[in-house]
């Protein structure tokens, strides 16, 4: 036993000392690899025996790989044991369809489900009932939500994190990476049981079903693409005109395509940092060119050959070729501007944002959770009418995304707000999490009145 982590306690109200037990190995030993069609489906047929719900994880090679694919399926269900499972290898579509149509009733345990539900729908897996524990463990007010975090506040056990960023699409895998996988899933049906008794004790288990429910019918429905990717480049503060711009525009995805089709991450290929030298210095000759381009990729000659003739030619291109430095604005303007734009917007919204954060420290939940930031801009935004009220928030707040059990804990919360015209100084700073559980993209601005 190890005295040597500071815990959230199983009520998620204190922080103690807890003894954590390393956990070093499965508890029912590391299985054998999965690598083909018969073994898959005897894998089936074994967690047919079992019972309860089935713990999943998935390894892809992030980082490393172009395509999310999963590299390494682990699935562990009480009295059918824990499987690992190769899905390049063992890769049949009517095995996976099977598996998928035996357990359809099943509930699916995963730990952030978001990063792992498109690679199993690749795969054909597709749950129907879900419990997410990292999404769990935010609503119940978890202090940290990582699995070996959780795994040791509420079940007592260390768990080794040494190999979360390794590259699964290495073959073949390596005996303490399978180690590491296994102890994932060992633990995920106990952390599950340990998670709904909190979050019932909170009185939040309702809400978790809710937010698990509609991440299934997200992932079931293909994300939008996003309008100029390349914008998102690292270090486009640099860029100060619009040839250099379209530079980027191009080399990016040169690299993207080729990226794809030798499936490796793009960075890889040449990182931002180069493109936007090249695009910025602008070498004149191929040497030049290939020196930037080389300092940390393999790439070979033909493809740079290839990458510089792209470059000469964008940079003949004419004026009306070149992309705007600047794209229209689509939905509401970021906060820094609602000041000079909309400034009695700014002040509801400086007033909205304090009454969640103090809402959410009544209810021991953080503020992105309870309400996103996105749906309270869109219910601010637009000055009220003087009867607007509780109605008009629920309105707001539902057209942006947010789930029935937030709309109803948040929505009054919003109603004095609505109405302010002096905004509160300093504003509380903006979250800088990504997209949260309930977060929708931005719908198009609606104008304030007069």
């Amino acid at each position: 036993m190890s005295p040597n982590y500071l815990s959230t306690d199983k009520s998620a109200d204190s922080i103690a000392f807890v003894m954590t037990e390393p956990l070093l190995l499965p508890r029912a030993g590391v299985p054998d690899l999965i690598e083909d069609d018969g073994a898959l489906r005897r894998a089936i047929d074994h967690l047919a025996l079992g019972d309860g719900p089935i713990a999943v994880d998935a390894e892809r090679a992030s980082g490393f790989r172009y395509s999310q694919r999963a590299y390494l399926i682990q699935l562990f269900r009480r009295g059918g044991g824990i499987h690992l499972i190769d899905p390049i290898a063992a890769n049949n579509p009517e095995t996976w369809a099977l598996m998928d149509a035996t357990f359809k009733e099943c509930e699916w345990i995963i730990h952030a489900s978001t990063q792992d539900l498109p690679c199993l729908r690749e795969l054909g897996i597709h749950p129907t009932k879900l419990f997410d524990t990292e999404l769990g463990g935010r609503i119940a007010g978890c202090e940290r939500v990582g699995l070996g975090a959780l795994a040791e506040s509420l079940l007592e056990l260390q768990l080794a994190k040494e190999h979360s960023a390794v590259d699964w699409s290495i073959r073949p895998l390596k005996e303490e990476w399978l180690v590491y996988a296994a102890l994932d899933v060992d633990v995920l049906i106990d952390l599950r049981d340990a998670m709904e008794e909190l979050l019932r004790s909170r009185g939040y288990l309702e809400y978790a079903r809710e937010d698990f429910a509609a991440i299934l019918a997200g992932s079931s429905t293909p994300s939008p693409s996003k309008r100029d990717p390349w914008r998102k480049t690292s270090g486009m503060h640099k860029v100060r005109d619009r040839m250099t711009l379209a530079i980027i525009r191009d080399l990016w995805a040169a690299r993207d395509a080729y990226a794809r089709k030798i499936d490796t991450a793009p960075g890889r290929i040449f990182n931002d940092e180069a493109l936007v030298e090249i695009a910025t210095k602008r070498p004149l000759t191929f040497d030049l060119f290939k020196k930037i381009v080389t300092r940390r990729s393999r790439a070979s000659d033909q493809p740079i050959a290839e990458w510089f003739d792209l470059y000469r030619k964008t940079l003949e291109l004419d004026r009306e070729s070149l992309p705007e430095l600047r794209l229209p604005a689509v939905g509401l303007p970021p906060q820094k501007l609602w000041r000079d734009r909309n400034p009695q917007g700014y002040a509801r919204l400086t007033h909205a944002r304090a009454a969640v954060i103090e809402r959410a420290h009544e209810l021991g939940m953080p503020a992105e959770n309870l309400i996103s930031p996105e749906a309270v801009r869109q219910a601010m935004w637009r000055n009220p009418e003087p009867d607007d009220g509780l109605a008009f928030i629920e309105e707001k707040l539902q057209a942006a995304g947010a789930r029935s059990w937030q709309i109803a804990l948040v929505a009054q919360s919003l109603v004095r707000p609505l109405h302010e015209i002096e905004p509160l100084p300093p504003p509380a700073p903006e979250s800088t999490e990504g997209p949260t559980v309930g977060s929708t993209e931005e719908p198009p601005a609606e104008p304030a009145s007069e």
